[in-house]
């Protein structure tokens, strides 16, 4: 009998444990917004804003998603892919995420670290030598885009990577000085690139100067690109395999790819742009030199800044993952604490004036909770072509709100969605 009862209490124990593990949300389709504490009622306002804003042609077509408590709030596509053939924006449309990538190869190079591959200050020079004994531009001549440098302090580490205050650049998108060095040593900007040789154009990168001594400041730079780059000199294989394999297969994330299949094709977005009278117009298949079929063009060199196409609902699951702590449909991706980590403020000053940077998001701190409505801890990001995404542990909060448009003149429409969510909040 002692024994019957030894067991039976310990099938008890377990029990809550085993319930725990489990019951971990995993994103359904069927929508329960009064489940999730959102008022359906007052959600219709979002309907009225980004229909305002498709009337009055400032925008075209959008897709917004909002998960709360692991139940679906809202879904809807609005407007058109593609205005010319009058053809709606669906709702599991593939958008061009650009810098949305960013947070899955930062969550790449978290899982080589629990697998004990590497440590977040390793120096990059360990796995890529060109980056031993880097300079620092001192002064840069903009007629002839000659220049004098500096000896850099240190070498710089994943941890700047993954912070964005190692003082690289970006090519196309950063200052100019930044600009024309990059183009003139043709330093891709990670979009629509097609054979050229990540190693190839890392190395190349390593060999030029940084733009401030390494954890001086924060830059929005091609980081994550040598990031991806890390992935795959670490790991044997490539960005696009090891990101399929290791996150988005466990967790079901069947529509989020570097190399979209053909299959999928019908559902890529068009891509939009602004004339200078600020007029919607398609993006021209060489307008800042990219390609806008670059997702359905088979490529070899994956961006992990810009690369990826997704859906609102591929990415929804990838959040929700960390709202979990690291767990989604059974699988663990990423340890409880590595989730600390990564959205976690790293910095010891303000990145925008009012929020703080983790290892791979904008981590909002009580002076940015205090001027918008998301709470204390939320993380967030978006993309170049007008995606946009944040999470908020405290209320549990998924939302994405995604377009296809750079620039947008009307890009105010995303911070007015995000006020739309909060005012919907039940309980």
């Amino acid at each position: 009998m002692k024994k019957l009862l030894l067991v039976l209490l310990a099938i008890a124990n377990a029990i809550p444990f085993s319930y725990s593990q489990n019951t971990k949300p995993v994103l359904s389709a069927q929508l329960q917004t009064e489940a999730s504490g959102l008022s359906a009622d007052r959600l219709k306002r979002i309907d009225n804003t980004v229909q305002e804003y498709i009337n009055n042609k400032w925008l075209n077509g959008a897709v917004a998603i909002i998960y709360r408590n692991g139940k679906l709030a809202y879904y809807k596509g609005f407007g058109y892919d593609d205005v010319d053939k009058k053809t709606v924006m669906r709702k599991d449309a593939i958008f061009r995420i650009a810098s949305q990538t960013k947070a899955l190869t930062s969550t790449a190079i978290m899982i080589l670290y629990e697998q004990g591959k590497l440590l977040i200050d390793d120096a990059v020079s360990k796995y890529i030598p060109e980056f031993h004994n880097q300079h620092v531009l001192d002064k840069f001549n903009e007629k002839d885009t000659t220049y004098t440098t500096v000896p850099a302090n240190r070498d710089i580490t994943i941890r700047d990577l993954l912070t964005h205050t190692s003082g690289i650049g970006y090519a196309g998108i950063g200052t100019p000085d930044m600009i024309a060095i990059y183009a003139k040593n043709k330093i891709p900007t990670g979009l629509g690139n097609i054979d050229a040789s990540l190693l190839d154009r890392m190395k190349a990168l390593g060999k030029l100067p940084l733009q401030f001594q390494p954890g001086e400041k924060w830059m929005y730079g091609l980081n994550t690109d040598l990031l991806g780059c890390l992935v795959e000199i670490i790991s044997g294989t490539n960005l696009e395999n090891f990101i399929r394999k290791n996150i988005c297969e466990p967790m079901g994330m069947n529509d989020t790819w570097f190399n979209l299949p053909k299959n999928d094709a019908n559902r890529l977005t068009t891509v939009y742009t602004e004339d200078t009278s600020g007029h919607i117009i398609k993006w021209a298949k060489d307008h800042f030199d990219v390609d806008p079929d670059y997702p359905l063009i088979t490529k070899h060199y994956f961006s992990g800044g810009a690369g990826l196409s997704s859906t609102a609902y591929d990415y929804a699951i990838f959040l929700q993952m960390f709202l979990n702590g690291g767990i989604y449909n059974g699988h663990r991706i990423l340890s409880k604490r590595s989730v600390e980590m990564m959205t976690s403020g790293q910095l010891s000053f303000m990145f925008n004036g009012v929020d703080n940077f983790g290892l791979g998001f904008e981590i909002v701190t009580p002076q940015g909770a205090a001027k918008g409505p998301w709470e204390l801890g939320s993380f967030s990001w978006g993309g170049f072509f007008g995606t946009s995404y944040w999470a908020d542990p405290k209320e549990n909060l998924v939302c994405l709100f995604m377009t296809q448009q750079s620039p947008n003149s009307h890009g105010d429409i995303s911070e007015k969605f995000k006020a739309l969510v909060y005012q919907a909040i039940n309980e």
